[in-house]
Parts: C-alpha cells; sequence; structure tokens
C-alpha cells in the first residue's frame, strides 16, 4: 500500500515496516564517509604545543588561548601540521614570513590525500564500484591550483574520464551544505546519476604565530581541525543495492545584505588572515527563525521547532547556544553539532556531515525517530545554507 503527502511525498513504508519509502525522484544521501590526518592533539595540549612550536613568550596571551580552549567545548581535533613540517618549512612559524608558497606545497597535497580516503571509505560503504560515480562535487576553502582538486581526486580514485566535475572553492563554513545542495540538483535532474560529493580543509594556511594586532587568530587556533568528509547522492535507489538514510527534500540559500565584512578572509603572502565580526552570532539570531520557519513549512503540518531533529555546522559553542534559545529547541536537539565539535573542532565544510553520520546513528537507535529534521549551516556573506531532511530509518 502506498499513497503521498500534500507534499508528494510516499509515505509507504517497506516490507520490513522499519523503513520509509524514498520519495520518487528525490536526491538520497546513500552513503557517508570521512578521513583525518594523523595527528591527534587533545585540547589540554594544544596551548603548551602551539607556543612551544611559535617560540612565543607572551603569557597574557597564552592564558587568553587556555581560556578560549576551554569556552570552545572541543577535546580532540586532528591537524596536518606536524614536528616534521616545521622542521622542514621553520618560516612557517616566524611572523611576517612570505609562505605562501610552501603553505600551499602542503596544503594542496595534504587536502587530496584526506579526500581520497574519506570518498574511498564512502565507497565501501555505497557497495558499488567507483565506475559508476556520473559527477564529482569538490569542496575546499584549503587549496589553490590549476587544475583543482577535482581532478586530482577523481584521477586518484580512477574515475571515468568522462565524470561530471564541479569545484566549489572558498565558501568556508557553508561550503558542505552548498554542495549536498547542488548534489541534490544534480541527481533530480539526471536520472540514474550518481554523485560523490567530498571535502577535505586543512588549517595550514592559517597556521602562524600569536600577534596581538590580530586576536582572531586565538580564536582559530583554539576552534578549527583538519579533515575530509564525503556523501554519495542519487536519486531512486536501487533496491537491495543501495541504502539510502535521508531524503534531500527542499533546499534554500541566502545571504544577508551589508554583511560583507562580518566574515572577512584575506589571502596574503603570509597565508591567509581571517577577521570575525563580534555581531556574527546575533547577526545569525536575528535572522534565524524565519529562515528555518521557510524550510519547516515545506515538511507541511508541523509548527514546533522542536518536531524536527536538527543537523547544524557548530561553527562555535556561541551559536549553538543562540540558536537553541531563539528557537526554544530542547537541549538535546543539537547534541549531535555539540558532539562533532567536540571530537572534531570547527572543520569548516567538512563538519555537517560529520553531524550528518552522528544524526544517522542516533535515529537508527531511537524508537519513533522524527521524519523530518533540518540541515544548517553559516559562513561568509553572511550566508545561509538549509536542507530540509527526511529521515528514512
Amino acid at each position: 500500500m502506498s499513497n503521498t503527502n500534500g507534499n508528494g511525498v510516499a509515505e509507504r513504508r517497506d516490507s520490513s515496516a522499519t523503513r520509509r519509502a524514498p520519495t520518487p525522484g528525490k536526491a538520497t544521501v546513500l552513503a557517508i564517509g570521512k578521513a583525518f590526518p594523523s595527528q591527534l592533539i587533545p585540547q589540554d595540549c594544544l596551548v603548551e604545543g602551539y607556543f612551544r612550536d611559535t617560540n612565543c613568550a607572551d603569557f597574557a596571551m597564552k592564558e587568553k588561548l587556555a581560556r578560549l580552549c576551554k569556552t570552545t567545548t572541543v577535546k580532540t581535533r586532528y591537524t596536518v601540521m606536524s614536528k616534521e613540517i616545521l622542521d622542514k618549512y621553520p618560516e612557517l612559524a616566524t611572523e611576517g614570513s612570505p609562505t605562501i608558497t610552501q603553505r600551499l606545497d602542503i596544503a594542496n597535497q595534504a587536502v587530496t590525500e584526506m579526500a581520497k580516503e574519506a570518498s574511498l571509505a564512502c565507497i565501501k560503504q555505497w557497495g558499488r564500484p567507483a565506475g559508476d560515480i556520473t559527477h564529482v562535487i569538490y569542496v575546499s576553502s584549503s587549496e589553490i591550483r590549476l587544475p583543482g582538486g577535482d581532478l586530482y581526486l577523481a584521477s586518484e580514485l580512477g574515475l571515468r574520464s568522462d565524470v561530471n566535475r564541479v569545484m566549489l572553492y572558498f565558501l568556508g563554513c557553508y561550503g558542505g551544505v552548498t554542495g549536498l545542495r547542488i548534489a541534490k540538483d544534480i541527481a533530480e535532474n539526471n536520472p540514474g546519476s550518481r554523485v560523490l560529493l567530498t571535502t577535505s580543509e586543512t588549517t595550514i594556511l592559517g597556521f602562524r604565530p600569536p600577534n596581538k594586532s590580530r586576536p582572531y587568530d586565538l580564536v582559530g587556533a583554539a576552534l578549527f581541525g583538519d579533515g575530509a568528509a564525503a556523501a554519495i547522492i542519487g536519486a531512486d535507489p536501487m533496491t537491495k543495492v543501495e541504502s539510502p538514510f535521508m531524503e534531500l527534500s527542499f533546499a534554500v540559500q541566502q545571504f544577508l545584505p551589508g554583511t560583507h565584512s562580518v566574515i572577512d578572509g584575506r589571502l596574503s603572502e603570509e597565508g591567509i588572515n581571517f577577521k570575525l565580526g563580534r555581531d556574527l552570532p546575533q547577526k545569525i539570531d536575528d535572522n534565524i527563525e524565519g529562515f528555518c520557519q521557510k524550510l519547516m513549512e515545506k515538511a507541511g503540518g508541523l509548527e514546533d521547532f522542536n518536531d524536527l531533529f536538527w543537523a547544524v555546522h557548530p561553527g562555535g559553542p556561541a551559536i549553538l547556544n543562540r540558536l537553541e534559545t531563539t528557537l526554544k529547541l530542547r537541549g538535546e536537539k543539537l547534541d549531535c553539532s555539540r558532539r562533532a565539535l567536540m571530537d572534531f573542532g570547527n572543520v569548516s565544510s567538512n563538519t555537517i556531515i560529520y553531524v550528518m553520520e552522528y544524526m544517522k546513528e542516533e535515529l537508527m537507535n531511537r524508537e519513533n525517530g522524527e521524519e523530518w529534521g533540518l540541515a544548517l549551516a553559516f559562513g561568509p556573506g553572511i550566508t545561509f545554507e538549509g536542507i530540509l531532511l527526511r529521515n528514512l530509518n
């Protein structure tokens, strides 16, 4: 027996009565993978290591970083930076050194390696040959080169030479949700297509000694991590071959006029410099309810944000706390976002996929889990990205 609700969403469950049926023609998430560099840094060890590696003896700044490390709620992070790299390139820890060439040499190789590893893990979970991938979307704010990482990734994975590639550079923290939105559009408009979305990020471009004139450097040191993530997206999944667990129902992007300078990143000969406006949490707070309402309305019949599950990019604890308060969310609603932040830090575009993986586990282990949810991310612009998700478990 099968019927649809007012939004054309299939309400039939499969024969096992444990899964919702995918809506015909709608994009679904078929697999997820992730990868990290080998260096794992406990947050408790970060301050001593950072000031030692940068030869900085400023006690006041050291105390400030220690306070920031506690407020971020991060417990562990992975990083490409290592003793071997600093021994080879000591100028990376020297103030004012023109090191963009060295940084890109390190970053370009590192993001490709992590992207390949995450993609292979994703393809393995998917269960079909890599040759069945028809499209690649590659997202990174950590490399600059021609040709780009999309071609290197396709070559490393042995994909077909006629695979369709899309490359998204320097979107920052919302890049993962942008990638999901574009993958949704491709999958739904190209019957039979299978889209590999891969994101890969490293903080190498922004690593530098602490400096009182750049207070945001300490925030970055306390919050950001490295890694890669991947997802395979496709519509009309093959029965008994593919295992869709989440449907990408409806997607919206919106920018806030007049907020271009609130998140500002500039590339220089010394790497990339970021400035973050103190009003960022407030700007998000002022606009988020209407944005989420627009997405929730597409589910039909829902009136309370607590009727949804939430996969939010954890830009930092202040943003999550504000979101929770403004939308009157119950404490557990952002648990997956807080868990990803605690385990990996803010890994820019990758992080939303880590959150979705935790959400997948949570929904599978929960009786009568919510059918509808939201994936959200915020970044330069200020740009909001949101997707209405449907839980198929």
